[in-house]
């Protein structure tokens, strides 16, 4: 008597498109999935006012910005010298694309001209977002850069 093949190459298909799909769902709950922010969706619904500030710290005569200065390494964070002072309160924000874990949040504390240096000894090195949030005159302010922090130099 001849059998047929079907009935085991059918129920070998099926085993295999199960184990396949075993191993698939194992990889993705093995793998990170760090969301941007955890408060995404509340940030969602404020970007309005996050657009108007940025705007508004762009229409400002005086420069702002973040830069990496490498002879200190530290990351230099300026804002215009005539929001300097006792009265000026903000926060710096150092966010890691590539790890959650790596966030810091700062008190914004500049000198009189403006200035601020945040020592990026500690840092990983790579890409880093560099968010500097600060209210003066009754008005709120905000600057978002990105930063490149290199590889320590032996």
């Amino acid at each position: 008597m001849k059998r047929s093949l079907w009935p085991i190459c059918i129920i070998g298909f099926f085993g295999l498109a199960i184990s396949a799909a075993a191993t698939f769902v194992m990889f993705c709950n093995r793998h990170s999935t760090d969301l941007v922010a955890s408060d995404y969706y509340e940030q969602e619904v404020h970007y309005q006012q996050h657009m108007e500030r940025a705007q508004r710290t762009q229409r400002l005569p005086e420069a702002t910005g973040v830069s990496f200065d490498s002879v200190q390494r530290s990351i230099r964070v300026m804002v215009p010298a005539s929001h300097a002072g006792p009265e000026l309160a903000g926060t710096v924000h150092l966010y890691r694309p590539s790890g959650a874990g790596l966030d810091q949040h700062l008190k914004l504390a500049t000198d009189l001209k403006g200035v601020q240096n945040i020592e990026a000894q500690g840092l990983q090195p790579g890409l880093w977002r560099v968010k500097v949030e600060w209210k003066a005159g009754g008005e709120d302010y905000l600057l978002d850069q990105k930063v490149v922090v290199p590889g320590k130099v032996s």
